[in-house]
């Protein structure tokens, strides 16, 4: 096991199986569907429906990219897009960017790599373990850092996705040039209404994404279309040596080019993330027959209307926009990047759910926001730290060009983390042989490497925002994990095992109480520290007792009948190991009704008493961890979510005894 349980205040925890390690967009979560999922996370719809609302969650981000992708590639072309080169270029740059990237790699390839029918990096990273079958190190940390990619692209997507949209209103027919001052204010507003409505849930907004996207990428179609007659030459850039003669003449320019054409690809990875909610299909068809054409088209013809216009290349994708209709589609893509932007909450919420059942996070407290949908849920911490990063964000790049800089490194950095993580399935899943695997993977690897490495080159204009949120999620999870280890250790250390205590206690039998008593516990093989503070101080034992482990298994979904497994240890002891899936919310009491029908356990929950081991701890400077990050540690453990609200334990019936260690 390579990452350790996550202990509560009481050291009963969620425990995680041998073959699992916990891991994103990749740890990623998978974005909430507005249907209802059926078995193995798929929504229960027709397939036109599955298309439409794939189109609407899947595509949000991806879809939003030519408001400033073709703009930020041609400004930093060594002629500032002026040159016809240039236009051509970067034309095919983005073309094959999309086919290699998108098409090639997720599309075909990844999405091969499922979990249970589930993708993201959290569903990858545990395949790779159960193919390599013991604890990797390495494994584990592409995991962790392939989830902290994730949550800083969640940052910076809605950010940079609304206020470009918001500045078309520099450019709005009628108002033009008195709107700029109010443009950040708008974006600001927008932005803090959509994190507050988080609150109440988002399935009615969830309905309108699929067909409002729908209708987004046929205006980009037909605005694309409109535009390709004024330069038909432009079809030109579909031919891969308009690319490298651009880059060839941009010299190391060309490099750090990349990173400005790799905008076009952004949001590439929720195809393999939302694979679970939608399936491989729909998303496959959707790609390949509507959004693939329609984004094409407009980057066509926005690269015609600079050839027939110079100009226009300061912002082609609002140049190439009638007066006519120059309101409708500055609202509508107002629409779309919020629908971006929410698809990148719902699956930042996703991601905390599974980082937290894996073991990466601390106990956080967690929402349904829906009775009748399990994908919709709301994590209160993190929606309200999202928002202060997206604020501070803007306060530090107030336009979409800045943040143009600072946006790309958090996802070529989660698309390498899944190339990587790819070799492990293709090698030790799949077995294909040393040769065949490295001809699989060393094409994505370089192409990833060299989007990766040019972003980098944009740290100075931004890109060190994106790896400081990252290296902060970083450290938080391998602090938290490598706490637990050491408590971990420190507790088996320190305990006696049950069969020695049952003995004992047949040896020297305790007074009896009525009921039944279940003890939470991440090792059910020694004695939990709540039963042994009951019988030190109180003196007592229950008729029954039962020593409950909960425990996270390396697939998204745990069947009904594969949920509860029972163990008799003796005539007064029976163990109790409830398992969920790492993309499931756990419900204790739910589960042991499930037992009582499933395995003949007789209780009534009203009589029964949960026994909660709470544990305080205290930094040591002479073990363990540096004394700065003990202090880390202790700081999310008294943080972490109540376990009884955690478990949905009734908290009348809880019994908390506590006791103190040092890490």
């Amino acid at each position: 096991m390579v990452g350790a349980p996550p202990p509560g205040e009481d050291g009963s925890a969620a425990t995680t199986s041998n073959s699992q390690t916990p891991g994103d967009k990749s740890v990623a979560p998978a974005h909430p569907h507005p249907a209802a999922a059926g078995e193995g996370g798929h929504v229960k719809a027709g397939k036109l429906g599955l298309a439409i609302g794939a189109i609407g969650v899947v595509f949000g981000d991806i879809g939003t990219s030519p408001l400033y992708a073709m703009r930020e590639a041609l400004a930093h072309s060594r002629s500032g897009g002026a040159a016809e080169l240039a236009v051509l270029g970067t034309v095919s740059l983005v073309f094959w960017a999309l086919i290699l990237v998108v098409t090639v790699k997720y599309v075909f390839f990844l999405m091969r790599a499922d979990n249970k029918g589930e993708g993201g990096t959290l569903a990858l990273m545990a395949l790779a373990q159960r193919a390599i079958g013991k604890r990797s190190t390495l494994v584990f940390f592409l995991g962790v850092c392939g989830a902290a990619m994730f949550y800083a692209d969640g940052v910076l997507t809605p950010a940079v996705s609304v206020l470009s949209a918001v500045e078309g209103l520099g450019d709005a027919p009628g108002v033009a040039g008195r709107m700029t001052p109010f443009i950040l204010p708008i974006t600001v507003g927008i932005l803090i209404t959509l994190f507050m409505v988080q609150a109440r849930g988002t399935a009615s907004m969830a309905r309108a994404f699929g067909p409002i996207t729908s209708v987004w990428f046929l205006v980009l179609a037909a605005l694309g279309l409109f535009h390709i007659l004024d330069d038909l030459s432009i079809l030109r850039a579909i031919s891969p040596h308009y690319g490298a003669l651009f880059l060839i003449d941009n010299g190391i320019l060309g490099f750090i080019l990349l990173g400005s054409v790799f905008l076009a690809v952004t949001g590439a990875e929720a195809l393999y993330t939302d694979m679970g909610h939608f399936g491989k299909a729909p998303i496959r068809a959707g790609w390949l027959w509507f959004v693939l054409p329609c984004l094409m088209l407009n980057y066509l013809g926005q690269g015609a209307l600079v050839l027939s216009d110079p100009s226009a290349r300061s912002n082609p994708f609002w140049e190439m926009i009638p007066e006519v209709i120059y309101w409708p589609v500055l609202i509508l893509a107002t629409m779309a990047t919020i629908i971006a932007s929410q698809a990148v909450i719902t699956g930042a919420f996703s991601l905390t759910q599974q980082a937290v059942q894996l073991g990466l996070l601390p106990r956080i407290k967690i929402l349904q926001t829906s009775e009748s949908q399990a994908g919709q849920i709301f994590v209160p911490s993190v929606n309200m730290a999202m928002l202060l990063g997206v604020l501070l964000l803007l306060v530090l790049f107030p336009t979409s060009s800045q943040l143009a800089g600072a946006y790309g490194v958090a996802v070529t950095g989660a698309m390498l983390v899944d190339s990587l993580l790819a070799w492990f399935i293709v090698r030790r899943l799949w077995k294909w042989s040393l040769p065949v695997s490295v001809l699989a993977i060393t094409p994505f690897l370089i192409i990833d490497l060299a989007f990766f490495g040019s972003n980098l080159m944009k740290i100075p204009q931004g890109a060190w925002a994106p790896l400081a949120i990252g290296g902060g999620i970083v450290l938080l999870m391998w602090t938290w994990t490598r706490g637990t280890q050491l408590l971990t250790t420190k507790t088996r250390k320190d305990s006696l095992p049950l069969t020695d205590l049952i003995e004992m206690l047949r040896a020297r039998p305790p007074h009896r109480a009525s009921g039944t008593a279940i003890f939470l516990t991440s090792d059910a093989d020694i004695a939990p520290v709540a039963l042994m503070h009951n019988l030190k101080h109180n003196k007592v034992l229950h008729e029954k007792n039962i020593i409950l482990t909960v425990r996270t298994m390396d697939r998204p979904r745990v069947s009904e009948a594969d949920r509860v497994r029972i163990e008799p240890i003796s005539d007064d002891f029976k163990k109790l190991v409830i398992s969920y899936g790492f993309m499931e919310q756990p419900n204790v009491p739910k589960a042991l009704n499930l037992s009582r029908k499933q395995q003949g356990l007789k209780f009534d929950i009203m009589s029964t008493s949960f026994f909660l081991g709470r544990r305080s701890v205290i930094p040591s400077a002479h073990k363990g961890m540096p004394i700065w990050q003990d202090r880390l540690y202790i700081f999310l453990m008294r943080n972490a979510a109540n376990p009884t609200d955690f478990f949905h334990i009734p908290p009348g019936r809880v019994v908390e005894l506590g006791t103190q260690v040092s890490v």
